[in-house]
């Protein structure tokens, strides 16, 4: 069964079959160009808009192939799982799609409009403190009352698949691309897209992107061992969380660098996102903008995918309106 493998023993065809089962509850998100990107980077650069996916966040993909590939019988306890927002919200999307319970644990700082989403979609939250310790802990007292099955944020290969799907839709939507870069917290999209590319575009670059003030998964990455910050503190909510060992497996394997952009930095890319592109995005998915900027000679005439992996931002509390 595919929730009793790790992440060594993932196949494409495990992608093509996520690709296939989670086809009814997903968009096949667009890849969108911008011209004076190009021009401020020297870049051509391919941003894939997981903003405009179902649940407004790539992680409905890994949510989904998790939920739509349990039994009946262990499908009627529902699911439960812990996270910070996109997952938790994700997860909420397609237990309510298949009618089932869905219980999450989200710190208490997690934004309002992650939590009204997952309450909106029928998650049932228990909120904890803002600490990978206290998140794990009150997951189990949960877990335990319930009988859920666990979806885990990203360290689960059904959602590591999942997720691995977005570069496999990639690959048909853009040629001949050098690089794809994308956020890296847990590790689960970068995961997915180590999944995809190195058996399908295995000369293709692949950079992760977080803040500076979360950098475990870049020391991690230079220590080659795992590496876990329990309660950083950075704008890029969705950043947080540390390695696991699926996730590690493909970081540590597939990996080309992992680069990282001071919290001012992300800020500034954000906003001139939203400004030049017109799209909303949410400070976690600024991270690859920001890091190209501040690393414009690695891509510097390369054609570049950037995955922009949500958009469920707190309007009332933009970044660069508080003071």
């Amino acid at each position: 069964m595919l929730d009793q493998r790790t992440g060594p023993d993932l196949t494409i065809e495990d992608v093509r079959a996520a690709h296939a089962r989670i086809k009814p509850y997903i968009h096949e998100t667009p890849v969108l160009t911008s011209s004076y990107f190009n021009e401020l980077t020297g870049a051509e650069l391919f941003f894939k808009c997981e903003n405009f996916q179902k649940a407004g966040a790539f992680k409905v993909r890994g949510a989904s192939n998790a939920v739509f590939g349990l039994s009946d019988e262990v499908a009627k306890k529902g699911v439960a799982t812990h996270s910070s927002g996109n997952h938790a919200l994700s997860l909420s999307y397609a237990a309510g799609r298949r009618g089932i319970p869905c219980h999450v644990v989200m710190p208490r700082t997690a934004p309002e409009a992650k939590k009204a989403a997952v309450r909106g979609y029928g998650g049932i939250i228990t909120e904890c403190e803002p600490s990978t310790t206290s998140r794990e802990a009150l997951f189990a007292e949960v877990q335990a009352a319930t009988g859920a099955e666990f979806v885990h944020p990203y360290n689960d290969p059904r959602v590591i698949c999942g997720q691995a799907t977005c570069s496999l839709e990639m690959l048909s939507q853009v040629d001949n691309m050098d690089a794809v870069i994308a956020p890296i917290g847990g590790g689960g999209m970068i995961s997915g897209t180590c999944l995809t590319l190195s058996n399908l575009a295995p000369d293709m670059e692949i950079y992760a992107a977080e803040p500076d003030q979360a950098d475990d998964a870049a020391r991690s990455f230079r220590a080659g061992h795992i590496i876990a910050d329990d309660a950083p503190n950075t704008i890029a909510d969705g950043l947080k969380v540390p390695l696991k060992e699926n996730t590690w497996h493909f970081v540590s394997n597939f990996v080309t660098d992992v680069l990282t952009a001071s919290e001012q930095e992300i800020i500034d890319a954000m906003k001139l996102t939203w400004e030049r592109m017109k799209i909303v995005m949410e400070p976690s998915c600024a991270v690859p903008m920001a890091t190209i900027l501040r690393n414009p000679d690695l891509f510097r005439g390369k054609r570049v995918g950037v995955v922009i992996t949500g958009g469920n931002v707190d309007l009332d509390k933009l970044p660069w309106t508080l003071g």
